[in-house]
């Protein structure tokens, strides 16, 4: 029998649907000559960012049909354009509507906590412990994927740093007491309120006119994307430390997956490992860039220069955020995720983190 949440899943997916088909009816046997090439639809991050535009999509409309020698044809659309919520995009592709498809771990662990372990905030300063932290947690991410969604782990992409920008001058995360703050989930609101501050949740794309408008006084968002909304004009002040990051998963339904050849699995397998190491470079460059740019360095290429303050990581920042990830960041997600969580936290990343989960 079929849970209501799950059949309600799929009268929302029932547009989506109409619009991915899956590579399994192009696979099935007899579905077309054994010379046609394979066409695969894909639901990637978000549209118009510079992972997307520059990264996701031409590798799915160009890279991979000429690595594959026109073997593989694919085609792509972001996630926010495919008429799906992303809170459901892992239902979704274990349902098989969506076959191959991105999900942003902080927006799925709002019913999956476990899942964002990895970006959590605070816990992941700079782009050095980001590599670590997911290197250990990936295979747990594997694990999870496969169990509760029937989903082949094929990469996992991070966008840049989210970092505190501020109307008015600051001097450290202990300054920001008493500001309005926008946030874009429970974990970062959880860590504001800690801090004495106001989280406001409210989307990337309200950001700049919640900022000009006086409805929040801070933002976390990413570095070079704020400067692409014109953020850097209507903030004075930057934090240099990262908040989160952004990570997202990208996979298959594994009766999709199985269904290809042994070769197609294996070239796209090759060229998605170039693909996310792409990413990350990206990441951590554009994470600098964006810093560049808003504060008018010369070295800035990308966006456009501006004025702002960067306020260095102190002793002071460095031993807060330790307090607030063993205080109220770790204490809030297990609160949400239970023990499994715990477990899963001190198994893998206790011994790189340093810090350990405890029972609620």
């Amino acid at each position: 029998m079929i849970p209501s949440r799950t059949r309600q899943i799929l009268s929302k997916g029932l547009v989506a649907m109409a619009m991915i088909l899956s590579p399994l009816v192009a696979l099935a046997q007899g579905a077309a000559p054994s010379d046609a090439p394979i066409r695969l639809k894909i639901v990637g991050g978000l549209a118009d960012v510079s992972q997307y535009v520059r990264y996701e999509e031409p590798f799915w409309r160009r890279r991979l049909p000429e690595a594959s020698g026109g073997r593989i044809q694919a085609e792509i659309a972001p996630f926010d354009r495919s008429g799906i919520r992303a809170q459901e995009m892992l239902a979704l592709m274990r349902l098989g509507v969506v076959p191959f498809g991105t999900a942003l771990l902080a927006v799925v662990s709002t019913e999956e906590p476990e899942f964002n372990a990895v970006d959590l905030p605070i816990v992941n300063p700079d782009m050095d412990t980001l590599r670590r932290t997911v290197a250990a947690y990936r295979p747990h991410l594997e694990e999870l994927l496969a169990e509760r969604y029937d989903v082949e782990l094929l990469a996992v992409y991070t966008y840049p740093a989210q970092v505190i920008f501020c109307r008015n001058a600051f001097t450290g995360l202990s300054d920001l007491t008493g500001r309005r703050i926008r946030t874009s989930s429970v974990g970062q609101s959880e860590m504001f309120a800690a801090l004495g501050a106001t989280p406001v949740v409210i989307p990337f794309g309200e950001t700049l006119a919640a900022m000009r408008t006086g409805v929040v006084e801070c933002a976390v968002t990413g570095t070079l994307s704020a400067n692409a909304i014109g953020l850097h004009e209507v903030t004075t002040h930057m934090h240099g430390m990262a908040i989160t990051w952004g990570l997202a998963v990208f996979g298959a339904n594994r009766a999709a997956w199985s269904a290809l050849p042994d070769w197609a699995r294996s070239l796209i397998r090759r060229e998605l490992g170039q693909l996310e190491r792409e990413i990350w470079e990206a990441a951590e460059v554009e994470t600098g860039e964006g810093i560049a740019c808003n504060a008018g360095q010369s070295s800035c290429r990308s966006g456009r220069r501006g004025t702002m303050t960067i306020v260095p990581v102190s002793r002071e920042d460095q031993a807060r955020r330790l307090r607030l990830l063993t205080e109220t960041v770790l204490p809030g997600w297990v609160r949400r995720c239970g023990e499994p969580c715990v477990d899963a936290w001190n198994t893998r990343l206790a011994p790189v983190l340093g810090v350990s989960a405890q029972p609620d």
